[in-house]
């Protein structure tokens, strides 16, 4: 791996909402939605609240995780700290990007919720049985 290479990987934290609702943690449920998405090179769960991630700048940016992480229903810290520094490494990322010559298309952001619904149970979702579906 070269310099350029090194400049392009990112590590931040990922800070979730305290007050959730799920069984199972919100940074769980985040590192099994990313863990296939394109860019994505680390994922680990810190807290139940925090998750750690590294990704190449390349492919992806922060923005792009966070946007769809909070359109799949996830909810992020919004305390003033996380919003400045949220803020910060989105500019400073988008800066990088256009200094590099990246451009980012909707097919990332749409790659993570395809891996999303690969890996939600289909099928038949009514629970009454077969005779009674087709009792007329």
């Amino acid at each position: 791996m070269d310099s350029t290479s090194n400049e392009c990987i990112k590590y931040r934290d990922i800070l979730f909402d305290e007050v959730y609702d799920q069984d199972e943690a919100p940074s769980q449920l985040a590192t099994l939605l990313l863990a296939d998405a394109p860019g994505i090179v680390n994922l680990n769960p810190v807290s139940d609240t925090q998750l750690h991630i590294s990704y190449d700048l390349r492919t992806v940016n922060l923005e792009i995780i966070e946007t769809g992480l909070t359109e799949v229903g996830f909810h992020l810290d919004n305390s003033l700290m996380c919003k400045i520094r949220r803020a910060l490494c989105h500019f400073t990322e988008e800066t990088q990007c256009i200094n590099m010559g990246c451009h980012y298309d909707s097919k990332t952001t749409r790659d993570i919720y395809i891996c999303r619904y690969l890996k939600l149970p289909h099928g038949c979702r009514d629970d009454r049985p077969n005779h009674w579906r087709e009792y007329r």
